[in-house]
């Protein structure tokens, strides 16, 4: 710009208004921030003829002047900034009006040296306001003339003064707004989580740095696609019903919490649990929702470790409670060593064990067995009876469900197989499995993998399965209540276990031990059992099994006399042929029994009998001649029995 100072100006009086004023609105019409200053003060030196002009910027803080353009004897002057304490500057910004000092401002302020290096004779200055009255600023003119009181000057530079505070204002409006979208552009960078921004179509139109980061993919891919895109095809149907909500929603209030988890969906095919927030807002008239994404994938899969040890400790529990119980697996009987012996056989392989005996042989005790001999014994083992549960929870019990999946189901849940990944996992009473989720145990079985009940994602374990039942699945089968293929995948190893009856003297040892075990528990002493205790034991027909002798054990240690178990108080009160057989006459005269009783009696008593004879029928010491009768006669009985000798 060149200098519109002329060496002789003309006097104010000879001010021409329209000129000065066309000066004003053509000098700085096409002008903006620091252009606009600079061809303001030149047109106002212009116009008004004065020897210096400046605009300038007001800090409250320090009470000082920062000039935005400084114009002095056709020069600039550059990074002007002045404190107003005892200037003319300070009535200007005190006053907040037009402050004029037509002739000898030096007598005024003689301390002021601006002025007096200037050589100053008049000043007149005029504050910058906005729309509140807040100061913003001041514009100024010196002169080496007097400058008098002329109503046009000061109309001119009122309008002078208020181009200029309006453009000050404008600029800090505008810096608040760069200021404002830094900080933002700056929280988007800094956030962790995925900040999306949708058009009123759903189309993204900004993404944060964490997006391209949570998707792994760039801003310019995502930028114009639809977000269905990028979330579960259910969940965006959801989204979209809360947009809707959103926008019945008012001002102030259209923000929500998305409950319950979503799928997103990486291009790259990868998905990832997430929480979500939505909000919406209006800019110009346009519509913006802005969805904002977090990853749970490591929180989710920190919970389900917190409720995997959780529940595998609650089993460690379980099994530490009944590891006083393993003593069960006592006996010298060939039936039971057989089992023994199936059990060191199965435990180090994988293979799927179904183990079969009467309710109270001892079917856990065997799994548990198992599992411990088993590479698998550093991990849990997880037990589930099928009788106990609800057909309705079982499949939730042992697949476990998604949050929401059905009522009452609120927050997510791991299923049985689930904990008992790389383990073990024990299905007593697998007869009473519902022929629905037969199938999806097969599936198990056959595929290691099983969906969680409200979910699509499929869920891969290692487990080894043992199963156990007291009904006969073969004559289930049959009935079609038990499905075919699932007990030939069930039945790889079979394990029976034989009733306690069946047993000969592993009554008296087990009885021995039981006895031991809780007289030191109540701090007892007691006496080894007695011939006449161990005749009347192993007399009982012990429709319970060990179960059933241990809580008779339990009640005659508990009301033991002297030192000897009491029997008579802890045997059931109505006596059976098997307690006993000494006197059969006074058996018979005493109580009524029926076929099925006599035939398990006969029974019974001819397996203790060639149990006795180590299964010798015939000759001196077989059990014909233990029991009276002819070897061919014993022989017959044992085959309508159906009595087999164990292995």
């Amino acid at each position: 710009m060149t200098s519109f100072l002329s060496s002789h100006p003309k006097p104010l009086q000879d001010l021409e208004t329209d000129v000065a004023l066309r000066a004003i609105l053509e000098g700085t019409a096409t002008e903006t921030g620091q252009r606009f200053f600079e061809a303001l003060v030149q047109n106002l030196a212009k116009a008004l003829g004065t020897h210096g002009a400046w605009v300038t910027e007001y800090l409250p803080e320090t009470r000082r002047l920062r000039a935005l353009a400084f114009w002095i004897d056709g020069q600039w002057v550059k990074n002007y900034e002045v404190d107003i304490t005892g200037t003319p500057c300070e009535r200007v910004i005190d006053t907040a009006k037009l402050v004029h000092f037509p002739d000898h401002i030096l007598d005024i302020f003689p301390q002021e040296e601006g002025l007096r290096a200037a050589g100053a004779v008049s000043y007149m200055g005029m504050p910058l306001q906005d729309v509140d009255g807040r100061i913003l600023g001041h514009v100024a003119v010196i002169d080496r003339r007097p400058i008098p009181e002329e109503p046009r000057v000061h109309a001119i530079f009122q309008i002078f003064a208020a181009r200029a505070a309006a453009e000050l204002q404008r600029m800090r409006a505008e810096a608040e707004v760069r200021e404002r979208e830094e900080k933002v552009g700056r929280l988007l960078s800094s956030a962790m989580d995925a900040i999306i921004e949708l058009d009123h179509r759903l189309h993204i139109t900004r993404v944060n740095p964490a997006t391209e980061k949570t998707f792994q993919c760039p801003a310019e891919k995502m930028i114009g696609q639809d977000f269905r895109c990028f979330v579960r095809s259910e969940d965006a149907d959801r989204l979209i019903a809360l947009t809707d909500e959103l926008d019945r929603r008012p001002e102030g209030q259209r923000s929500l919490w998305i409950p319950g988890v979503l799928t997103a969906c990486c291009p790259g095919g990868q998905s990832f649990p997430a929480e979500a927030t939505l909000s919406s807002f209006e800019l110009h008239r346009r519509k913006f929702t802005t969805l904002i994404l977090r990853n749970i994938h490591d929180r989710v899969k920190a919970e389900e470790k917190i409720q995997s040890l959780t529940a595998e400790a609650e089993f460690l529990r379980a099994e530490l409670q009944s590891l006083h119980q393993d003593d069960a697996l006592l006996g010298e009987s060939p039936a039971f060593r057989r089992v023994l012996q199936d059990i060191a056989q199965v435990a180090k392989t994988g293979a799927t064990v179904l183990i079969t005996g009467e309710t109270g042989t001892g079917k856990e005790l065997v799994a548990r067995a198992i599992h411990m001999a088993s590479t698998r014994r550093e991990r849990p083992l997880v037990t589930v009876n099928c009788a106990a549960m609800p057909a309705t929870l079982i499949e939730s019990e042992l697949f476990g469900h998604e949050q929401g999946a059905f009522t009452g189901a609120t927050k997510m849940r791991e299923g049985r197989f689930s904990l008992a990944d790389k383990g073990t996992i024990f299905l007593d009473e697998i007869g009473e499995l519902p022929l629905d989720l037969q199938a999806k145990l097969l599936r198990v079985l056959q595929e290691g993998e099983f969906d969680p009940v409200g979910s699509s994602r499929t869920r891969k374990v290692d487990v080894r399965v043992l199963a156990a039942t007291n009904r006969d699945l073969t004559a289930a089968v049959k009935q079609g209540t038990f499905r075919d293929d699932l007990y030939y995948r069930l039945n790889v190893f079979p394990i029976r276990l034989p009733s306690l009856r069946e047993r000969g003297d592993d009554v008296t040892q087990l009885a021995s031990v039981f006895a031991q075990r809780f007289a030191a528990k109540m701090g007892r002493t007691l006496a080894p059992l007695t011939a006449d205790a161990a005749r009347r034991l192993q007399a009982y027909h012990w429709p319970g099994n060990v179960r059933e002798l241990q809580n008779v054990i339990e009640r005659a240690v508990i009301t033991a006399e002297a030192g000897r178990l009491n029997l008579d108080r802890a045997l059931p009160e109505t006596p059976s042929v098997h307690q006993l057989p000494v006197d059969r006459t006074a058996l018979l005269r005493n109580a009524i029994l029926s076929a099925k009783e006599l035939e398990e009696l006969e029974r019974s008593n001819i397996l203790r009998a060639l149990e006795t004879a180590k299964w010798k029928v015939s000759g001196e010491k077989g059990a014909a001649s233990l029991l009276g009768l002819n070897a061919s006669t014993l022989s017959s009985r044992i085959k309508t029995l159906k009595i087999q000798k164990p292995g």
